[in-house]
């Protein structure tokens, strides 16, 4: 058994941030990290407990998947619905460019391979190599290439969707 308050306070604000990251949804993040809090309180020695939190995250991600697909119909809906109404203002100001930009993140996020999300992510909340190597069932010799290619194909993706939106 583990000194609970302390896995909580330690690591439970990184924990929700990867997973509303991931999921795109706060309330979704709390859920998913109260599970794997569960879990972990079953557990028995936990050799790297972060490590542990944010690959059993990440599987019950991806056990959610079909959960997953039904927001992400809903939520293209909505942006379709958005799109397709008129525009107030023809020159957006800077609050619209960063919210565009945000947008444009979070799809462009959203067209990486799992794996290569999941890492950049992992990452983003401070995990070293060898904890994303280990969440993620990755070598710790590859994890540096693998971020680099991630971030590359993430900033290509961008691109592209920012310069789509612009001649839109």
């Amino acid at each position: 058994m583990h000194d609970v308050d302390r896995l909580f306070r330690e690591y439970h604000a990184p924990l929700v941030r990867y997973l509303t990251r991931r999921l795109g949804d706060r309330d979704w993040a709390e859920e998913v990290a109260q599970e794997t809090f569960l879990r972990a309180l079953r557990q028995d020695g936990l050799r790297n407990e972060r490590a542990w939190l944010f690959a059993v995250a990440t599987n019950l991600v991806r056990d959610g998947a079909r959960q997953e697909s039904r927001r992400r119909r809903h939520l293209e809906l909505l942006r379709a619905e958005a799109e397709a109404a008129p525009r107030m203002v023809e020159s957006p100001d800077s609050a619209m460019e960063r919210a565009e930009d945000a947008a444009a993140a979070r799809r462009a996020l959203e067209q990486l391979a799992e794996r290569d999300r999941e890492a950049l992510l992992m990452r983003e909340e401070g995990l070293s190599y060898p904890e994303i190597a280990e969440a993620l069932g990755l070598s710790v010799g590859s994890m540096g290439t693998t971020l680099a290619r991630a971030r590359r194909r993430l900033v290509v993706a961008f691109e592209g969707l920012r310069v789509g939106g612009l001649e839109g």
